[in-house]
C-alpha cells in the first residue's frame, strides 16, 4: 500500500498485491479503472484514499464482502455522507498478530540476554506486544521448527536460515505510541478492526480475536503520541525497564515521504547513540535506504523488508504468513 500516490495508480498496485483476497483485489482492479469512483476519491483527503480504509468503510455500512463490485460502486456513488464519515474519523490499524511470526526471528538475531522492553510504533491496541504469549510453527525444508504452546503462529520458510529462537522471549515491558491508541476494552474498537480483516481471512479473524483476548488479560501501556517527536521519551521510559527494542509493521506508510526519511535518520540516530535497537517491517519502497542493504527487490516482487538496526534482513509477506532470510545473502 502506497497512500500517497495517484489512486488509480494505488488502487491497480493493491489489486496485484491482494492476492489473499480475491473480493479486495477484483475491486481495486475495478475502481483503477472507473472514473466516477476515481473522482469520488478524489474529493477525499490523500491519505484517506486508500483501498483497505474505503473497502473497510463500506462494509461497515452493509456492503456484502465477499460480494460483487457493482454493490460497492453504488454505495460510493450514492453515498449521502456515512462513509465519507467513516472513512474520516477511522482509521486502518489492524496490526496483525501473525507477524510476530517474522518479527520474533529478528528480534532475536540481536542476541538480547536480559529481558527486553517491546516499544511498538505505530501501536494501535498494541496486539503485537505480546510475542511471548503465543508459540510459533516455522515451516523449513528440514521441518517444522516448534516454540511454545498453543496457539501457535505460523509461518513458512522459503529460504535462508533465521535464527529461530529455541525460547520465548521474556518481556520486562511493553508499551507502544500511537496518533489514535486502540483500547482493547473498546468492544466498538475491536469490533472495527475486525471488520478491517480481509473478507476471506476467516484464519486472521479468528487470531485476531485471539491477539485481543490475550491484550485485555493484560493490557500494554500506550501513549498517545507522534513518533517523531515524541518517541525518544518513551524510550527513556523504556529504558529503566531493560534493553529497548523498537519496532514496527506497515505504520510508515502512512508518513509522507519527507517525514520518513525523518523517522529514518531519527532511529539510525538513536541506534548509534546506543539508546535502543531497531527492528522495522514495512513495504519494500517505504523505508529506501533499509531495502537497498539487502538484495535487489524484483520490480513485480510484493513484499514487505524486515531490517534490523537499519539493515535489511528478510523478506516478509505482509501479514507474517511467510519469510526469505536474506541477511548476509
Amino acid at each position: 500500500m502506497e497512500p500517497f500516490t495517484d489512486p488509480a495508480e494505488q488502487y491497480a498496485l493493491f489489486a496485484s498485491d491482494a492476492g489473499d483476497s480475491p473480493c479486495f483485489s477484483a475491486w481495486a482492479a475495478a475502481v483503477a479503472e472507473d472514473q466516477e469512483v476515481l473522482a469520488w476519491l478524489g474529493t477525499l483527503p490523500a491519505i484517506k484514499q486508500q483501498p483497505n480504509l474505503v473497502f473497510a468503510a463500506a462494509r461497515w455500512h452493509g456492503v456484502p464482502a465477499p460480494g460483487p463490485y457493482d454493490a460497492l460502486r453504488a454505495a460510493l456513488l450514492g453515498d449521502e455522507g456515512t462513509i465519507r464519515a467513516t472513512i474520516l474519523r477511522r482509521s486502518t490499524q489492524t496490526n496483525e498478530a501473525g507477524r510476530m511470526a517474522t518479527l520474533l526471528p529478528a528480534i532475536a538475531s540481536l542476541g538480547l540476554t536480559a529481558p527486553i522492553s517491546l516499544l511498538e510504533v505505530g501501536a494501535s491496541a498494541g496486539l503485537c506486544l505480546y510475542p511471548d504469549r503465543w508459540g510459533y510453527a516455522w515451516e523449513t525444508d528440514a521441518g517444522t521448527v516448534l516454540l511454545g504452546e498453543e496457539p501457535r503462529l505460523s509461518c513458512a520458510v522459503r529460504a535462508g536460515n533465521p535464527p529461530l529462537p529455541d525460547r520465548l522471549p521474556r518481556v520486562a515491558w511493553r508499551g507502544g505510541l500511537d496518533l489514535n491508541p486502540g483500547d482493547v476494552t473498546d468492544e466498538d474498537a475491536m469490533a472495527w478492526l475486525e471488520n478491517l480483516v480481509w473478507p476471506e481471512q476467516d484464519e486472521r479473524r479468528e487470531r485476531l480475536r485471539q491477539a485481543i483476548k490475550i491484550a485485555r488479560a493484560e493490557p500494554p501501556h500506550l501513549v498517545r503520541g507522534d513518533l517523531l517527536t515524541d518517541l525518544p521519551e518513551l524510550i527513556e521510559v523504556a529504558a529503566s525497564h531493560g534493553p529497548v527494542v523498537v519496532f514496527h509493521s506497515a505504520v510508515i506508510a502512512y508518513l509522507e515521504p519527507a517525514d520518513r526519511e525523518r523517522f529514518h535518520d531519527l532511529m539510525t540516530g538513536l541506534v548509534a547513540d546506543g539508546t535502543c535497537h531497531w527492528v522495522s517491517n514495512e513495504g519494500k519502497r517505504v523505508l529506501p535506504r533499509v531495502t537497498e542493504t539487502g538484495p535487489a527487490v524484483p520490480e513485480d516482487h510484493s513484499t514487505f523488508v524486515t531490517g534490523v538496526d537499519g539493515r535489511a534482513v528478510a523478506w516478509t509477506h505482509g501479514h507474517g504468513s511467510s519469510m526469505r532470510w536474506v541477511a548476509g545473502g
